[in-house]
């Protein structure tokens, strides 16, 4: 991680590996409704196509956070948006 530290790479691997960590994270049913997951100023923006699961992920949003950034061991996003 050192190399990649000084080569400014590792914060983009990281996010890549939250994203990756999405549909382990979600599950199944979720991702069914899952249409496009994408990183902006640490927040994690995703897009789903059921209006009723996008009013109920968002009362879960701080464990939702918590969780992906638990799965890839570091802070990578501050909060999550889904639209």
């Amino acid at each position: 991680m050192r190399n990649l530290r000084a080569q400014g790479l590792e914060m983009p691997l990281m996010q890549k590996r939250l994203v990756e960590a999405w549909p382990v994270v979600a599950g199944p049913a979720i991702m069914r409704y899952t249409q496009e997951t994408v990183i902006r100023n640490q927040t994690l923006y995703v897009r789903l196509s059921s209006p009723a699961l996008r009013a109920e992920l968002s009362m879960q949003r701080q464990e939702l956070v918590r969780k992906l950034n638990d799965y890839v061991q570091c802070q990578v996003i501050a909060d999550i948006r889904f639209n």
